[in-house]
């Protein structure tokens, strides 16, 4: 079955427990272990290791579909596929270690919170980690951390400094549980703290120094850009759903004294088109984007740096106008959607703050403008 029939076969299972996940601030772990099984959480891992090895089309159908059905619950899948990317990047020992076992959760977070102090053929890490959604469901919890050598950090060729993700145990993790947000509540981001863990050398990725050991066109699409594709999939499935949301309320509502529902007025009828019709166009221009990437990398051409500038500007964008389309439904939707039984304010809350990840935060314009205007540029991060 593909990823995106299984997506769709446990959408009504995920969107029944929506308030649950919200009201535990975590993803249930039997929730985990079915989308576990379900192989959602390894749609990226090479096909050698059991993974799904799926295009970039077909993991943003599978996270929009389980965004539609839950963001919390669909971008703790969008976490936890993406740092399953590192699979391709490892050597083979460690891969199959790591990933060996289907029902297997990866998962933290790749800003260099952490330092790694190379003692030797490891590692010895320590640090603090925030954002580290759906850890509590983790056997691995990866964490990216500052290399120092000999007392001092070491720097890359290009005079930034160096840094990996660093692979652990997730019983050599101590979790923290930080997580008390406005949305995504389902989501478990909390801290993650490690101190004096040893690493192998060998068991540590960095996307921008290392290539990937894994042939096929999927790990030769830029890896920066798979996550901002994620992150605006599962902004895509909650925006699309507040949409469907609101059909099943505007049709059967009517306005204190008025005899007319929702969808009768006017003025719903316009606002409404329009919500639709930007993210319709928003979600149009990603699926082009990711579609020339594919017949790019399918032609052997690599991505170069302006078509990945593109596609993280179309999911940045994507992301923004999925969250102004939930919050003119919510408004359209009128007081029935503040209560908690409501899905519509949970998808408002949720929206708002999938907008705040780095990935597709606002700051992006500023890189995506950078090269689109043809000026140097730091491209590490594209």
């Amino acid at each position: 079955m593909s990823a995106l029939a299984e997506a769709a076969r446990l959408a009504p299972i995920i969107a029944a427990r929506a308030a649950d996940t919200e009201s535990q601030r975590r993803l249930p772990a039997d929730l985990a272990a079915m989308i576990a099984e379900a192989g959602l959480f390894r749609m990226l891992v090479p096909k050698a290791y059991g993974g799904g090895e799926v295009t970039p089309s077909e993991m943003f159908a599978a996270l929009e579909t389980l965004g539609a059905a839950d963001a919390a619950t669909g971008w703790c899948a969008m976490i936890a596929g993406t740092t399953a990317l590192v699979s391709a990047w490892l050597p083979q020992d460690h891969a199959a270690e790591v990933f060996g076992d289907p029902a297997a959760i990866t998962g933290g977070v790749f800003a260099p919170m952490g330092k790694a102090v190379v003692d030797g053929d490891d590692y010895i890490v320590s640090g603090r980690w925030s954002w580290a959604s759906g850890s509590a469901n983790c056997q691995w919890l990866l964490g990216g951390a500052l290399i120092f050598e000999d007392g001092q950090l070491r720097m890359l060729p290009n005079g930034a400094p160096d840094h990996r993700m660093m692979i652990m145990r997730s019983e050599d993790v101590e979790l923290i549980d930080t997580w008390d947000a406005m949305g995504m509540r389902g989501t478990g981001s909390g801290d993650m703290a490690a101190s004096n863990v040893r690493v192998p050398r060998s068991r540590t990725v960095s996307f921008m120094a290392d290539t990937p050991r894994a042939p096929g066109s999927l790990y030769a699409f830029a890896p920066f850009a798979l996550l901002a594709i994620g992150i605006a999939a599962v902004a895509s499935g909650n925006a699309l759903a507040a949409i469907a949301d609101f059909q099943a309320l505007a049709t059967a509502k009517k306005a204190a004294g008025s005899s007319r529902t929702l969808a009768e007025r006017g003025t719903v009828q316009a606002d409404f088109a329009q919500a639709s019709t930007n993210l319709a166009a928003a979600r149009a221009l990603v699926l082009a984007q990711l579609a020339a990437a594919e017949r790019q990398l399918a032609m052997g051409e690599a991505l170069d740096i302006p078509h990945r500038a593109r596609l993280r500007a179309a999911a940045t964008h994507l992301v923004h106008t999925a969250a102004d389309v939930t919050s003119r439904i919510y408004t359209l939707a009128g007081g029935t959607a503040v209560y908690a039984s409501h899905p519509l304010g949970r998808r408002f809350r949720d929206a708002h703050v999938a907008t705040q990840h780095v990935m597709t935060a606002p700051p992006t314009w500023e890189l995506t403008g950078r090269v689109l205007l043809g000026l140097p540029t730091d491209d590490g991060m594209l």
